[in-house]
């Protein structure tokens, strides 16, 4: 496995406030949250980002939606409305390479 920081979260290499893990995602809180619920969702699995996807890696995207919409609901944020962001390359603010959803939330209406 690549050793990003992401990956060394998954090896338990580094600490993270983790939410939510199984086999295949792993879900933790965002070190500098842009919302009161500020989720990552990622594949353990190192996959750089969207851009390098292949066609073997579609049934861990489908689940990584299926993750997103049971945490939202975990922790409340379902019916209220929430936002699921990929930023894909540096140039779109991806600062880890490694394929992440950001789960947003819990704002005041």
């Amino acid at each position: 496995m690549t050793e990003c920081i992401f990956c060394k979260i998954i090896d338990k290499k580094l600490p993270a406030d983790i939410f939510f893990e199984n086999e295949k995602i792993i879900v933790f809180k965002d070190t500098k949250p842009k919302a009161p619920v500020h989720l990552l969702i990622l594949p353990k699995e190192h996959i750089v980002s969207v851009d390098k996807v292949e066609e073997k890696d579609k049934d861990i995207l489908g689940s990584l939606l299926l993750v997103a919409k049971e945490v939202a609901k975990e922790v409340g944020i379902n019916d209220m409305g929430y936002k699921l962001t990929i930023n894909v390359g540096e140039g779109a603010g991806q600062e880890v390479p490694h394929l992440h959803i950001h789960l947003l939330g819990g704002w005041e209406n």
